[in-house]
């Protein structure tokens, strides 16, 4: 007996995900999205449309072609291709549950591995680029101050790009003990406390801001959150234009993400302990900190420092005159 993926989504999402499960917000989001894409893959290729497909018309081979699809054509990362396919699994194991007469098909897609992948080389800004990066942005506009306070923020609290969006103007205290509050990755709440500076700068933004429509802290021009994509397109136009000045950051993908790792590294380079970051950044464990430890090439010096023996004069090495080399090479 056949049945129509339509009836089985609409309950996933209406019903189980956000019911029983109380996934957040964004994961739903990541699933609808991934099921939207996928539908339309399988609707191409049985010339059915999305809502005429039934579960008989999804099975290893299909799931396999459309994550190659992925990669292939829509030329996504294999990070990307994993998030997919966990959100095509999520739905057919709440199928499995209700229905185990498709448990072979179901079994047989579960099946399907993670692909394994590279991790990327992690990328952050010295303090003088972020300086640089930050006097690039005209503050004669206001577009030009919301982005200063908002990539400001950003650089020194490391918080996420769903994190700057989810900001509203009541999030952040000015008083004594400034801060800012959010609810982050997993739904956690944390404060971050704020440099004298960057709460001064915020204030000086807030008083702009209340005179505007909306409650979000960093809006568009409706006084609505901005989107991801936005945010990211607003950073792109101040990053090439600090480029004048900085040739290097012409050479350097700079995103949201590349300052809340600045953010880390800053700290890293201050004595931080990485508990403690992990804290500051709302990481779910010590563990996934540990990158930043293998990004810092003074830490792996000092380390290497420990380990030379007494009579060994520590430094640098140093080549030599290139004028004295060719002579001893005669």
């Amino acid at each position: 007996m056949n049945h129509r993926l339509a009836p089985i989504l609409q309950q996933y999402f209406t019903s189980y995900a956000l019911t029983q499960r109380a996934l957040s917000p964004a994961t739903i989001r990541t699933y609808r999205d991934s099921w939207a894409l996928f539908l339309t893959f399988v609707a191409e290729r049985t010339q059915l449309p999305p809502y005429a497909l039934e579960l008989a018309h999804i099975d290893h081979r299909c799931v396999t072609a459309f994550l190659d699809h992925l990669e292939n054509d829509r030329g996504n990362s294999i990070a990307t291709r994993n998030l997919r396919l966990a959100a095509i699994k999520a739905v057919l194991t709440f199928h499995c549950a209700t229905m185990p007469e498709h448990l072979d098909t179901i079994a047989a897609v579960q099946a399907i591995p993670v692909k394994k992948h590279p991790r990327p080389q992690l990328t952050y800004l010295t303090a003088t680029q972020v300086r640089v990066l930050l006097d690039a942005i005209d503050p004669t506009t206001w577009t030009g101050r919301r982005d200063q306070a908002m990539f400001t923020l950003a650089a020194h609290t490391g918080l996420r790009v769903s994190e700057l969006i989810s900001l509203s103007v009541d999030s952040v205290h000015l008083g004594t003990a400034a801060h800012v509050a959010c609810t982050g990755k997993g739904r956690k709440h944390r404060t971050t406390p704020l440099t004298t500076a960057t709460a001064t700068l915020l204030k000086t933004y807030l008083c702009e801001r209340r005179t505007r429509p909306g409650r979000a802290l960093f809006p568009n021009p409706r006084g609505e959150p901005l989107s991801a994509d936005a945010i990211g397109q607003r950073l792109r136009t101040h990053v090439h234009r600090a480029a004048r000045s900085c040739p290097e950051l012409a050479d350097t993908r700079i995103t949201v993400h590349t300052l809340r790792h600045t953010a880390a590294m800053r700290f890293l380079a201050a004595g931080i302990d990485t508990s403690v970051i992990a804290l500051w950044l709302g990481h779910e464990s010590t563990a996934t900190t540990s990158i930043y430890l293998h990004a810092d090439m003074a830490i792996k010096r000092r380390a290497l420092e420990r380990t030379r023996q007494p009579d060994v004069v520590a430094g640098d090495y140093t080549p030599p005159d290139a004028l004295l080399a060719w002579l001893q090479s005669l």
